[in-house]
């Protein structure tokens, strides 16, 4: 879990789960198959934050392509 609001929001469903504090991260990519909310049905506020990347495909193949392209970065 990444939603910051598990965290804050009194009222909400996931108030209280565990998660991991991405919203603190430089950087953070996120990678969805659409733009819908997730299986609580809580929209999270980290995707809309400066820091945060949406890449949206199927993860596996995602993550591969940027993976290649972090290596290609260290051969150029």
């Amino acid at each position: 879990m990444v939603n910051p609001e598990a965290l804050t929001d009194k009222s909400s469903p996931i108030y209280g789960m565990p998660i991991l504090n991405a919203y603190k991260a430089r950087q953070v990519f996120v990678i969805k198959r659409g733009s819908g909310t997730g299986y609580s049905g809580v929209q999270n506020p980290l995707f809309f934050q400066k820091n945060c990347t949406m890449v949206f495909g199927d993860a596996q193949a995602v993550l591969s392509k940027m993976v290649e392209a972090v290596k290609a970065l260290g051969t150029a």
